[in-house]
């Protein structure tokens, strides 16, 4: 699926706590020419639980009143939208991320915790059955590092890398681009590999520095230690893993453990990120 050129950064907005994931979509949707959108659930029956039905209510619209006012202190021109639905969080967003640009949520307190992490929790649910790219913000704001991007070879990570070069063109940033090689593997002849399919995106925003960079160990925690020092760290939702499930392994790995924001990249064609007005001339179609 390609996002349409008007297709918004929506925001899952429950409460307060998630303040911190309107300030940085707000941010990534003016680097990405996009408009913001806020969507917040609301239950009929807790309202009515209530002392006054009217309270619930009103909290809710003063809760998509603040989170527009931060997104504005971020981005002062950028196109803000408010929406109050009745319903469930967790379904509501994946139905209305099939027609997003990117979804926004915050981790739950994942990453840091220590804990083992439920498989129903809600950023991991969304990871694995969003219809478009998702972005997982943490309550500390990240260094201001580069993108990071785990590359395997395969169709789906091809995808993140072409994600995460447009990431770094929209940051004015530099990518590092990793590869984590078994232990009997060539690390010469990845690297060389790495390096051909990266030049091969990266032709199409030559104003990025691209670092290509193999290593040996396990994927999951060499990323993890990586993305302490990037600002983003973008991975496939599955890449070379076809006995998976809609999640894999170093995907979920990131999500529970990494300090970083990270984008889950998923619900994408194979298509150029781009928009058609942002590509090089070489690059236009009739």
């Amino acid at each position: 699926m390609a996002a349409s050129a008007d297709a918004a950064v929506l925001v899952g907005l429950g409460s307060e706590r998630n303040f911190p994931v309107v300030q940085l979509a707000a941010q990534e949707a003016a680097a990405h020419g996009r408009p913001l959108h806020l969507l917040h659930t609301f239950d009929w029956h807790a309202a009515f639980a209530a002392d006054t039905v009217a309270a619930p209510r009103d909290r809710a619209e003063e809760l998509i009143t603040q989170g527009a006012q931060l997104a504005h202190q971020v981005e002062p021109g950028l196109t803000v939208r408010g929406e109050i639905v009745e319903g469930d969080m967790l379904p509501t967003l994946i139905r209305r991320s099939e027609t997003a640009f990117l979804l926004a949520v915050g981790d739950g307190g994942m990453a840091g915790s220590g804990e083992c992490v439920p498989a129903n929790t809600p950023a991991v649910q969304l990871a694995a059955r969003a219809g478009c790219p998702l972005l997982v913000v943490r309550r500390e704001p990240p260094p201001q590092g580069p993108v990071l991007v785990g590359v395997d070879g395969s169709p789906s990570s091809n995808l993140a890398l072409e994600w995460a070069l447009e990431c770094a063109a929209r940051r004015c940033t530099r990518l590092l681009a990793m590869r984590v090689v078994e232990p009997d593997e060539d690390a010469e002849a990845v690297t060389a590999q790495l390096t051909e399919v990266v030049d091969r995106y990266a032709a199409r925003r030559t104003e990025v520095p691209v670092e290509c960079r193999s290593v040996s160990g396990d994927p999951g925690p060499v990323l993890i230690e990586t993305s302490r020092s990037a600002q983003v760290t973008l991975v496939a939702a599955r890449g070379d893993e076809p006995g998976r499930g809609m999640l894999g392994a170093v995907a979920q790995s990131l999500l529970y453990h990494s300090p970083a924001p990270v984008i889950v990249v998923r619900g994408l064609a194979e298509a150029p990120l781009t928009r058609p007005q942002d590509r090089p001339e070489r690059d236009q179609r009739p």
